[in-house]
């Protein structure tokens, strides 16, 4: 059966481009030009990649983006931008995004991209986790409870909403806690081998992902080792305040 996916793209040349090109690689492609109906439509109807311009009438892919992860919809989705700047790439990445494309930009790097994001997340399995206290898959360091199976986090009883790609960042930190891994580690890890965005992505994630820990940081936190990446350091002797 065909994979499906969602072009939200109100540029018409665009969207007619993007749609024709991607049936010709044998997908089943649906097309929205409007934010609000993209969004209902990737609600409603099960995708397995979303392509979602940032710039589009009704609601923009930001906002789309924020109401497809706050309600846990993790289908990847590809976000393209005109604006060629670190702040749209920033914005669109901690709104959960998979990937980024910036305009313009040649079909058949959208077509690689799209390809990658797939095969990486048909072929992603996940490590059996090493963790000190464990109860079924749970990984429990001090005040930190991860349950992988369930993308849900708590540190100090209290929980932690994070983002997929958040959630896939720390689970990889957590499974080597006071190890340092370089941002290719969790770059591969969690995004893949062929992933062609840049290291930005891993520090966008891990940064995010600090302010989120800011809630018990003297439990858990994220270092980092200047020219290599980042280490977790966890105290797991730590008492919570009554």
């Amino acid at each position: 059966m065909a994979q499906r996916l969602l072009v939200i793209e109100d540029e018409p040349t665009l969207a007619r481009l993007l749609s024709y090109n991607l049936a010709q690689e044998g997908y089943e492609v649906a097309h929205e030009d409007h934010g609000t109906a993209g969004y209902d439509r990737a609600v409603k109807e099960q995708f397995d990649l979303i392509v979602l311009d940032l710039m589009l009438p009704g609601m923009n892919g930001i906002d789309i983006l924020d109401k497809l992860r706050g309600q846990g919809i993790r289908t990847p989705i590809i976000v393209l931008t005109a604006k060629n700047t670190e702040e749209d790439v920033v914005r669109g990445l901690k709104s959960g995004a998979d990937d980024y494309m910036t305009k313009p930009f040649g079909v058949s790097e959208l077509l690689a991209r799209v390809s990658a994001v797939l095969r990486r997340v048909s072929g992603a399995t996940e490590e059996a986790p090493v963790s000190t206290g464990t109860a079924g898959s749970t990984i429990i360091l001090g005040q930190l409870e991860i349950y992988p199976e369930r993308y849900e986090v708590t540190l100090g009883g209290q929980s932690i909403n994070l983002r997929p790609k958040e959630f896939e960042v720390l689970l990889y930190l957590a499974r080597k806690p006071g190890v340092v891994l370089t941002r290719d580690d969790l770059m591969n890890a969690v995004w893949g081998f062929d992933y062609i965005g840049g290291q930005r992505t891993v520090d966008v994630h891990v940064s995010s992902l600090r302010k989120k820990l800011e809630l018990d940081p003297e439990s858990v936190h994220i270092d980092s080792i200047r020219g290599v990446g980042y280490k977790l350091v966890v105290n797991k002797q730590r008492t919570p305040v009554a």
